[in-house]
């Protein structure tokens, strides 16, 4: 279900490194191996075994990836083909545009398991959506289809399955097409305004996901999930 844990970040920080690097990549596409998901989040187990500070630092890191992916002069685009939740939607969210299959579905379930977003969700989901429809997905950890995604501005544009590959190189080559450097500049104009006001909330955002994890209630909805039995939460 393509987990994002810590060593899967790295080297997903590494691959967008070379692509800024290198002056015959002019964008770049993001996506999942297989059909079942883009990406289904985080590890439990793993995440079952952390402590605060390693949640923390779990958090910060996937801030620095969508950092660099808001920060790079390049485009990205992701190609949701399958599942995005949790962290695998908060990824989707930091590219610049989505392509969605139609069996896509998006959501951030963290609630679910005693947690919240950690990665950027509460914000960016915001900025997208609005306040109330944002609280509606994020404190009911509902998931939605790749229409209603489209619908809610979350999804550039929902094509067929076998067509979503298809669909991205011919969007990367509209770009292409493009000087590079007025891209660069065009996307810098649209993107770091939005960043710069929402900084406050993301830094808000890992301190409360460093409090969740710092509770009984999150054990429980972990532990819950993995024994696949509803969670008994005591609100400590």
């Amino acid at each position: 279900m393509n987990a994002l844990d810590l060593k899967t970040r790295q080297e997903m920080l590494r691959a967008l490194e070379d692509a800024e690097k290198d002056p015959f990549v002019r964008v770049v596409a993001i996506t999942g191996a297989g059909e079942k998901a883009f990406s289904a989040g985080a590890d439990l187990k793993q995440m079952l075994e952390m402590s605060s500070d390693d949640i923390r630092n779990l958090a910060l890191f996937s801030r620095r990836v969508s950092g660099f992916i808001r920060e790079m002069s390049k485009p990205v685009i992701a190609a949701v083909n399958g599942l995005a939740l949790g962290g695998g939607f908060e990824l989707a969210l930091a590219c610049d545009m989505i392509i969605a299959s139609e069996n896509a579905r998006f959501g951030l379930p963290e609630i679910r398991v005693g947690l919240i977003p950690g990665g950027g969700g509460t914000q960016r989901l915001t900025e997208l959506i609005g306040e109330k429809k944002a609280k509606e997905l994020i404190l009911t950890g509902r998931m939605i289809d790749a229409k209603e995604a489209e619908r809610l501005g979350v999804v550039n544009k929902v094509v067929p399955p076998d067509k979503l590959r298809e669909e991205v190189i011919a969007l990367a080559n509209e770009i292409i097409e493009k000087s590079p450097i007025i891209v660069k500049y065009a996307k810098a104009a649209i993107t770091r305004p939005v960043d710069a006001h929402m900084l406050s909330g993301l830094n808000h955002e890992l301190e409360l996901i460093s409090l969740c994890f710092a509770t009984e209630d999150n054990k429980e909805g972990i532990r819950a999930f993995l024994e696949k039995r509803k969670p008994v939460y005591r609100g400590r």
